[in-house]
C-alpha cells in the first residue's frame, strides 16, 4: 500500500511533491466518503484540489468514473480553460466552469467540493439560507451565501462567475434548484463542510416537518461558529472520517 503523506506540524510540507500527493490522497479520500454516504448521481458532482505547484491548475475526478472507485492516480490535472493537462480522461464542463471561477476568485481557497445529494438538492429547492437550529448548522451562520438562481446545466464560465459572487468569502452556498457547494483551506475542510451541510440540511427539512424549530439566538450563535465553524475544526473534523475510509478502502491510494 503506498505510504501515506503525514499531516506535518504547522502544515509545512517537506517538499512540494510531498504537498500535492498529501491533496491527491485526501482527494481521493473525498470521492469515496461522497460515494458511501450517498452524495453521487450518477456522472454529476466534483471535488477539486488546487495544486500546489501551479495555483491556476486543479486536480479533480474524472468524468464519468464512480466515486467509490476512484484512487490517487485516477485524478486528473485541469487548467482554468478546462484542458485537461495530466490525466487520460475526460473532465466535466461544469466542474471546470464552476471551480476554475471559484479558485480564481479565490485565491485562499485550496479546495472546493459539489455534489447532487439528496438533502442538499432538496433544501436547495426553497430558494433560502440554513436557520441556526443546531450546534452543528451554527458553523454556518451568516458563513453561506445563496445562488438564487437556475439556468439549467452549468456550462458557461460566466455562470460560473456569478457562482463565485454568491459564495463571496464564504465557506459555502446553497445553489436554488441544484445543490450544495463548500470551499476550504484545506481538501479536508471542503469536503467536511459538505458533509455536514448536507446533514444539516437535512436536519431542518425533518425538523420543520415535524413542527416550528426553535432559533438559536444571533449571539450564541456567532459565539458556536467560532467554536465550530473555523478552518481548523473544519480540518480536524475530516481526519477520523480519512482514517476511517483508508483503512477500509485502502487502494484509494493507489
Amino acid at each position: 500500500m503506498p505510504e501515506i503523506v503525514p499531516v506535518p506540524a504547522g502544515m509545512a510540507f517537506e517538499s512540494v511533491d510531498a504537498e500535492r500527493r498529501h491533496r491527491k490522497q485526501r482527494l481521493a479520500a473525498a470521492f469515496r466518503l461522497f460515494s458511501r454516504f450517498g452524495f453521487d448521481e450518477g456522472v454529476a458532482g466534483h471535488i477539486t484540489a488546487r495544486d500546489p505547484e501551479h495555483p491556476d491548475l486543479f486536480w479533480v475526478n474524472p468524468f464519468g468514473t464512480y466515486f467509490g472507485h476512484i484512487r490517487v492516480s485516477d485524478l486528473i490535472l485541469v487548467d482554468h480553460r478546462g484542458n485537461v493537462v495530466e490525466g487520460d480522461a475526460p473532465v466535466n464542463t461544469a466542474a471546470f466552469v464552476i471551480h476554475s471561477q471559484v479558485h480564481a476568485a479565490r485565491p485562499d481557497v485550496v479546495a472546493a467540493a459539489h455534489a447532487h445529494s439528496l438533502y442538499g438538492k432538496a433544501f436547495s429547492s426553497l430558494g433560502r439560507t440554513l436557520d441556526p437550529i443546531t450546534q452543528d448548522v451554527c458553523a454556518f451562520y451568516e458563513d453561506h451565501g445563496l445562488f438564487d438562481d437556475y439556468t439549467g446545466v452549468v456550462v458557461d464560465v460566466d455562470e460560473g462567475k456569478r457562482i463565485a459572487a454568491a459564495l463571496g468569502g464564504h465557506k459555502a452556498a446553497i445553489l436554488r434548484n441544484h445543490g450544495l457547494l463548500t470551499v476550504g483551506h484545506s481538501v479536508d475542510e471542503a469536503a467536511w463542510w459538505f458533509i455536514t451541510m448536507e446533514r444539516s440540511c437535512q436536519a431542518q427539512l425533518v425538523a420543520e416537518a415535524a413542527g416550528n424549530p426553535v432559533h438559536i439566538d444571533a449571539d450564541m450563535a456567532l459565539r458556536t461558529r467560532g467554536q465550530v465553524g473555523s478552518h481548523t475544526a473544519g480540518w480536524f473534523s475530516f481526519q477520523p472520517l480519512f482514517d476511517r475510509i483508508v483503512r477500509e478502502q485502502p487502494d484509494l491510494l493507489e
